[in-house]
């Protein structure tokens, strides 16, 4: 054989193997399962952020959309009717959801709101106490309201003793120009409450921080899905530790990917990171284990609990075991 032609055809052989090469990556990653979870803009959950825009999801194994809701109260819905496969929201929910006669479970804890839920109020109010008689807008639904309540309690008041606005945590801005006193929140709307009225008229009166773990987000799915693809849901937590790990070691960028999310700049982003505390995987065990604190389901589900019932938003407490599955945290404990 000719030495050119065998030059050519091995130089052609190579050629094909490297496209095939190529081709065989490309269609791994058309085949990866493609899910969406339901969001909210919040802080606390920069590592999804982060790991969806640097495709850590991908890396092991599932495509992650990011799909948001301008009103978290329908992500429930959404969840059952497979409009989305998973969600990341507020305990509460899935308290409300269960006790409904939902199957849904909690997989993982995210984070608990460390400073970034908070009472706004005007500044003409001192107090808690203050806020006897007064209009205070909050969402009825959603976990803000929990914090209303503990800390209406802590000052020796009821949620009778407030005149209570139901509102979105996006609306209380606009309740608080409209009559209401105070309001609760969380960011990046607490931030832009404290900008109305040039930056003079309103002010923090109470935060999550002086309850960690009253709020904790939590990763959920419906039961069924959790059995039928027990690798995805993996695959999604080991995407959000990833995106943990990468805001501690790429910070300048992870701020810019956060803020982009946020709808703030990376600056604000970071200035308001601390305001949530996302719980790494040494410490994910802890919310599965039937404690007398507030970093455990147990005892924060109860207290939700009785909240909901004597709002008549649910008519019984679930048991706590039936709204989480805590086997892929277990496994992560023993690695």
């Amino acid at each position: 054989m000719p030495m050119n032609t065998l030059i050519r055809r091995l130089t052609t052989g190579v050629i094909t193997l490297a496209a095939s090469a190529l081709l065989g990556v490309s269609a791994a990653a058309a085949e990866l399962p493609t899910i969406k979870l339901g969001t909210v803009a919040w802080v606390g959950y920069a590592p999804f952020y982060v790991a969806a825009d640097k495709s850590f999801f991908d890396k092991h194994g599932v495509k992650v959309e990011l799909q948001d809701f301008p009103d978290p109260a329908l992500m429930p819905t959404a969840l059952e009717s497979d409009s989305i496969q998973g969600t990341m929201y507020t305990y509460d929910q899935v308290i409300t959801s269960v006790a409904n006669g939902r199957k849904h479970r909690v997989v993982m804890p995210i984070d608990y709101s460390n400073g970034a839920d908070a009472i706004v109020a005007d500044k003409s109010i001192k107090t808690i106490a203050d806020l006897k008689g007064k209009q205070v807008a909050y969402p009825f639904a959603t976990c803000d309201n929990l914090m209303v309540v503990y800390a209406l309690n802590q000052a020796g008041l009821s949620e009778k003793d407030v005149l209570g606005v139901d509102t979105t945590p996006e609306n209380v801005a606009p309740a608080l120009m409209s009559g209401a006193v105070a309001g609760a929140t969380y960011e990046p709307n607490v931030s832009q409450v404290l900008k109305l009225g040039g930056g003079d008229k309103f002010k923090v009166l109470y935060t999550s921080k002086e309850a960690p773990g009253l709020i904790t987000d939590v990763l959920y799915f419906k039961d069924d899905y959790i059995k039928a693809n027990p690798t995805i849901i993996k695959a999604v937590i080991a995407g959000y530790l990833e995106g943990l790990s990468f805001i501690k070691s790429n910070s300048d960028e992870a701020f810019a990917i956060i803020g982009k999310h946020m709808g703030v700049t990376a600056a604000e982003a970071k200035a308001q990171y601390p305001g949530a505390y996302n719980i790494p995987s040494a410490e994910m065990a802890q919310y599965f284990v039937q404690r007398d604190d507030s970093k455990s389901l147990f005892k924060v589900g109860k207290m939700i609990s009785e909240l909901l019932v004597a709002r008549a938003q649910i008519k019984a407490a679930p048991a706590i075991p039936d709204t989480f599955d805590a086997s892929f945290v277990a496994a992560l404990g023993s690695k």
